[in-house]
């Protein structure tokens, strides 16, 4: 083939810009779900989403065909780059209705095989989408034969490359994100999957791919100041009290939820017995019906905005641990998933099992169900050295549950005029509920019967889900839409619950018994320090402050707060309260970026500690 210069080169270019552009144009298509011409007429009323959306595929095509020299190959790669996120991110919506993030990248092992448990198809619009590039690559192949002379690609490249300090600033910017790019098509303030669906697919997705930033307004030295004021408060020996912290996999309460099934006593008849013996509450999480490593690692660091953790990460878990606490914990499900294995040691944990080296040996070589979860669990908690901080992440309860058959024995609900897919799925999560509950309350029943102080602290990661685009919450009229504070507040709550054996009542010397707020995952270790009695660390005592001032939770996914247990946002809190939360903020992500003490250190204060009294 010759090379030219592109010499007549600009009907070659135009041909390729447009063909680009339809590309971006067909992504923006699929970004629309629910509501498709609300959507569509946002789009059109603000060009500068259209814009944003397009541009990537112009930027894209013009740096393959820099690299490559060929235009129909450039258009055919960037073609399945594009439309291939663009129909990974449909599918997510459909599933889990929840938008693809950068982050999600990093979790392809993951995505395969919660992929797996769901009922895949073939829609007709991803065919369409194929034939479209297959036309426009073979329209390339046909009309556009020469290819661009090195001096040309080059000249090219370096275009391209000049151009994306500036596009990255454009795309990262959190004021162009929330203030430029503001759709009509938005009804409510908290819907985040609306809010992401109204910018596009490209264009909120890039943005997702800029690092947790430093609060606006940071200042360093002041946050450093704040927290050097506080310091590690010590835990008195007499105060001492095992943790058993246990989070339970999409399982939620819906009793009082409006217009929920009716439901028999036996799911949720042990859990209601064991709230009124504890603290219960209820926790609004950042994350539906999937994404469970956000509630844990929110509990386990009090951090608002989580970090990436690819390196050891300051945490309570490490507070702990330096305070001589055996920090341990389990997995039923395998070390790799959400790299679990590497992160929580990073987090302080100096030992996990998984299904590899302890559960796969227990339930036949798969994934341990709560029948032999929580005995294990048990078993594991007498043979603890205490004092002993132990962390464990239930399965059992993932979704989907099968719509066309019982995976249970046994009638957990009224037949009240429900579908089959329906009335199966419902049937089928709640059966799992009602074996939790048991499972948990057998757990109590055994701390109960121990000499060693004991405090239980279980809480669900998300809300169940129920059909895809939520259809049986739908169907039902559970308030889920998050256009209303209502709908915002049924959509991300699960529940908490305090237990404490007897033996930990006479350590402390309180009761454990009583309402707890309502509080966000990053809250939800300091509501059980304070419920202990203990004051811990620096980032415990700003996040108490601000607290005590009726903040209880910051959503990372909204960014939103409760206050006074209504929802606002931030610019809408009183100045003396608002500067609490900044102080927060500031101080969390001051921390976050700390290395912890070294484990050296830990092991020392543990060995100090074996001799103090519990």
């Amino acid at each position: 083939m010759r090379k030219g210069s592109f010499h007549s080169g600009i009907r070659p270019a135009l041909l390729l810009v447009a063909l680009s552009l339809a590309l971006g144009m067909l992504s923006l298509l699929f970004a629309m779900q629910e509501g498709r011409m609300e959507l569509l007429a946002g789009y059109v009323s603000n060009p500068l989403i259209v814009l944003l959306n397009l541009l990537p595929c112009v930027v894209l095509t013009a740096l393959l065909l820099a690299l490559t020299g060929r235009a129909a190959l450039s258009f055919a790669a960037a073609g399945a780059a594009v439309m291939g996120l663009t129909w990974v991110g449909w599918f997510k919506m459909q599933f889990r209705d929840d938008p693809l993030t950068a982050a999600d990248l990093v979790l392809i092992r993951e995505a395969g095989d919660m992929a797996g448990k769901y009922r895949l198809f073939l829609p007709a619009g991803l065919v369409a989408t194929i034939l479209c590039i297959a036309a426009g690559t073979a329209l390339l192949a046909c009309c556009v034969r020469q290819r661009p002379s090195g001096r040309l690609r080059a000249g090219l490249a370096a275009a391209v490359l000049l151009l994306l300090l500036p596009l990255r600033a454009l795309y990262f910017s959190d004021a162009v994100y929330r203030v430029y790019t503001e759709s009509r098509a938005v009804a409510g303030r908290w819907d985040v999957t609306r809010v992401y669906q109204s910018k596009g697919f490209l264009y909120p997705f890039l943005h997702s791919f800029r690092k947790a930033a430093a609060p606006q307004g940071y200042r360093q030295a002041e946050a450093e100041s704040r927290l050097s004021a506080y310091a590690d408060a010590g835990i008195p020996p007499e105060r001492r009290v095992n943790i058993v912290a246990v989070m339970l996999e999409s399982f939620c309460d819906f009793t009082g939820t409006p217009n929920a099934p009716v439901l028999k006593e036996t799911v949720y008849g042990p859990w209601h017995a064991l709230e009124e013996e504890g603290i219960s509450g209820t926790l609004i999480t950042n994350i539906f019906a999937g994404g469970t490593v956000d509630t844990e690692r929110s509990f386990l660091t009090g951090y608002p905005v989580l970090p990436a953790f690819d390196r050891p990460t300051e945490s309570f878990v490490w507070y702990l641990r330096r305070q001589g606490w055996q920090t341990t914990g389990s997995h039923p499900g395998n070390r790799w998933f959400y790299h679990r294995d590497q992160i929580n040691a990073r987090l302080g944990f100096s030992e996990y099992r998984f299904l590899e080296d302890f559960y796969g040996a227990l339930a036949g070589g798969g994934i341990a169900p709560d029948d032999v979860l929580f005995p294990a669990l048990a078993q594991l908690c007498r043979e603890e050295r205490s004092p002993y901080f132990s962390f464990t992440v239930s399965y059992q309860g993932h979704g989907p549950y099968p719509d066309s058959h019982s995976a249970w024995d046994g009638v957990y609900l009224a037949d009240d005029g429900y579908s089959d897919a329906e009335y199966y799925i419902l049937n089928n999560y709640f059966a799992s509920v009602a074996n939790t509950a048991a499972n948990v309350a057998a757990l109590a029943d055994a701390l109960r019967e121990s000499d060693a102080p004991v405090v239980l602290l279980v809480f669900g990661d998300h809300k169940p889900w129920l059909g895809d685009h939520q259809a049986v919450y739908k169907a039902l009229g559970i308030p889920v839409d998050c256009s209303t504070d209502e709908g915002f507040l049924c959509h991300y709550s699960t529940p908490y619950l305090i237990w404490g054996n007897t033996s930990a009542k006479q350590a402390l010397g309180r009761e454990l018994c009583g309402k707890g707020p309502d509080i966000g995952p990053s809250m939800l270790m300091c509501t059980l320090f304070d419920a202990l009695g203990w004051e811990g660390p620096p980032l415990m005592q700003s996040q108490r402050a601000l607290m005590e001032a009726g903040v209880t939770m910051y959503h990372s996914a909204a960014e939103n707060v409760l206050y006074q247990g209504r929802l606002c946002t931030p610019e809408a809190l009183p100045d003396p309260v608002r500067a609490l939360l900044q102080n927060y903020l500031e101080d969390a992500f001051t921390v976050q970026r700390r290395t912890p003490e070294s484990e050296q250190r830990s092991k020392a204060v543990g060995i100090a500690a074996e001799n103090a009294p519990l």
